[in-house]
Parts: structure tokens; sequence; C-alpha cells
């Protein structure tokens, strides 16, 4: 589940999704209250559920607030129902703030591009480059023994330099690695321009690194990729098979909840409206995921899912494109192929194909 905690964002991304991120509003502990009466209803004793602090900059809410908003999940955290993470810029991270997610035991993330150059798009509200501030705070989590995972956007500066973007990442000593290759959603309205045949190369680049830098941080593409091979070579294929369904209940600020995917979060269209799917103070999430086939994108989307197992050679593996692609590039949540399949799913297998059919050869 992702929790919007407020719409601000210090920084000013180019590629940024989030139609408010220079706008102040806060998520009310009301609203978490809220959120947390779902999560109970949603867990028991034998699961637990992922609840994910993201967009715009958790951290500008500021400690105080940000701990009025964990109280209410507290009893279900000690008894193993839930589990915190927090996506960061980490140009907010200091001393305290390392206390607190140690004293809550919050998983974190942080988004950086790589090295300077790499990194260039990411700027804050003066337009000026955020990289040092972002070293800066994930030197404060390494200082305080807080594990942390990286995530970066790789555009057209990136994709052909995966051995200098892996080297800098991999220096600042994260647990995992996610190379996310730039989508078009949002308000980011432009497609990066990366071909397919780029994307192949650079993810057959990314795997000759890993083959000599084996001890490392774990690569997330990477390693989904071997627990697909590894269940489907055991015969486990069918808990691959679970892949994909998560519904990922989204709570915005104010208590709306969208499903399917985070970044539909504060969008409307004529056609589609403003795909709430109802508001956490006055209804419960299990009552909307319940009732969830009643919205027309949830609907068209597995319609998209239906045509994506009948169709494309990658299901297997992919499980389908996710719904804001289908969205944002396509106009419709019952279409197939996305740049978001071709550059991140497929480019991924056939690189994995091409290089060990080399090798064999060899």
């Amino acid at each position: 589940m992702v929790l919007q905690p407020t719409t601000l964002c210090n920084l000013d991304c180019v590629y940024c999704y989030l139609p408010f991120r220079r706008l102040r509003r806060e998520m009310s502990p009301e609203v978490a209250h809220a959120v947390a009466a779902s999560a109970a209803a949603l867990t028991d004793s034998s699961s637990q559920l992922d609840i994910v602090w993201h967009g715009g900059e958790p951290f500008t809410l500021g400690r105080r607030k940000f701990e009025e908003l964990l109280a209410p999940f507290e009893k279900l955290r000690h008894a193993g129902r839930i589990q915190h993470s927090v996506q960061t810029n980490a140009t907010l991270i200091d001393n305290e703030w390392c206390d607190l997610l140690s004293r809550y035991q919050i998983r974190v993330g942080v988004s950086i591009d790589g090295p300077t150059a790499l990194n260039a798009r990411r700027v804050d509200l003066r337009g000026r480059p955020a990289v040092d501030r972002v070293v800066r705070g994930i030197g404060r989590l390494r200082d305080h023994g807080i594990r942390f995972s990286l995530i970066a956007v790789v555009g057209a500066e990136g994709i052909g330099q995966p051995e200098s973007l892996l080297d800098f990442l991999a220096s600042l000593g994260p647990h995992t690695i996610g190379l996310n290759v730039e989508e078009m959603e949002g308000v980011n309205n432009q497609r990066c321009g990366i071909t397919r045949d780029q994307a192949e190369r650079f993810w057959k680049r990314v795997m000759d690194w890993r083959r000599t830098h084996s001890e490392g941080p774990a690569l997330r593409e990477l390693e989904r990729l071997t627990d697909y091979l590894h269940l489907s070579r055991s015969g486990q294929s069918d808990q691959w098979c679970r892949y994909g369904l998560d519904p990922i209940p989204t709570v915005s600020v104010d208590g709306d909840v969208v499903l399917a995917s985070p970044e539909l979060a504060g969008i409307s269209d004529d056609a589609y409206g403003d795909f709430v799917a109802g508001n956490v103070r006055s209804q419960s999430i299990v009552s909307m995921l319940d009732q969830a086939h009643r919205l027309r994108y949830v609907a068209e989307f597995m319609t998209g899912l239906s045509r994506c197992q009948a169709e494309c050679e990658f299901f297997d593996f992919c499980r389908g494109a996710q719904a804001c692609n289908r969205y944002f590039e396509n106009g419709s949540f019952a279409t197939t192929e996305t740049d978001y399949c071709r550059l991140t799913r497929q480019a991924l297998i056939t690189a994995l194909y091409t290089s060990t059919k080399k090798e064999i050869a060899a």
C-alpha cells in the first residue's frame, strides 16, 4: 500500500510524474488512522503488508508530523503485520531523521540517477544540482548503519553508460540497486527516445557488469529474472504467476484511493474521471477492492492483461504491462504492449538470450 504523506517535493526533476509537487498539501492523522484500520483488516498474524511512504518528498513533512502519521500503525508494526518503507531523495536526511528511521525500523529507498553528469535532471526548485546533497544524506544513513536501496532513472544520457552508472551507485554502499528506464507517465508526457536495441545492449552490459562484480549489491531486475528462471526450472511457475496482480492501493493526502498504479493519483480526464475507488475516511480499502471490478479502468486493465496473455510471448515473465504505462502511453488500459514492456521487460529477456547464445557458440 502506497501512502502520500505530502504532495510537496523540494526537488523538481525534469521527468517527474507528480502533478502537484510544488504544492504543500499534507496527510492528516485522521486519514492515517483510517488507513491503519484498513491495514488491520487486510492482514493477520500470518501476513505482512508493506506501507510505502512515497511522493512528493516525505521528509518535507517534518519529523513531528511524520511521527503523527506513523503512530496509528504502531500496534500493527509491533505485531509484525506491517512494515514501513520510505522512498526519498535523501537531501533532508540528518542525524535526527536517522534516529527516527531506526526507531520505527523503516526501510529506506533513495532516488539518485548516478554521478553528477547522469544526475543533472534531478535539480531543486531553483534549478541547482542535487547530487551532492543526495550523497551527503546517503552518507548519514551509512553512518547510522541503516540499510538502503537505490533507484536510478535511466534516460538517454545513461543508457549507454551502464558501467559508470553501476560503479558509482555500488560505491555508495546500497544493498540493492533498481534501474528504471525512463517512462512516460503522469505529467511527464515526453517519450524518452530510447530504442529497443539500445535497451537490449544496456541490459547485456548490466549482466556483464554483474559477472565481474559478484560481491556487489543485488541488482533488482536481474534478481527478478533469476527468481523467474529458478521457479520455472523447479516446476514452481504457479508461484510466479501471482506476480503482477497486486492492486497496489494508493492513498493520497486527502484519503482518496486509486488502484493498480500509484502514478494515477491526482490524474483525471474526461474518459475515466479521477480514477478514485473511494475515500478511506468513509469506506474501507477492503470494500474498495471488493468493488474494484466495477471501475471502468480496472475492468479495462483486466481486459488488457488477458490480451497480453493471449498474444505476447513474454507474458510468462512480464505478467503484463503496468496499468499506468498502458494509459499514459496508449490512452487506454485495454491495450497491450508499451515502451515499458519493450525497454524494461522484453529487452531484459532478449539480452539474456543473445548473451547466452553467444557464450554457447564460443
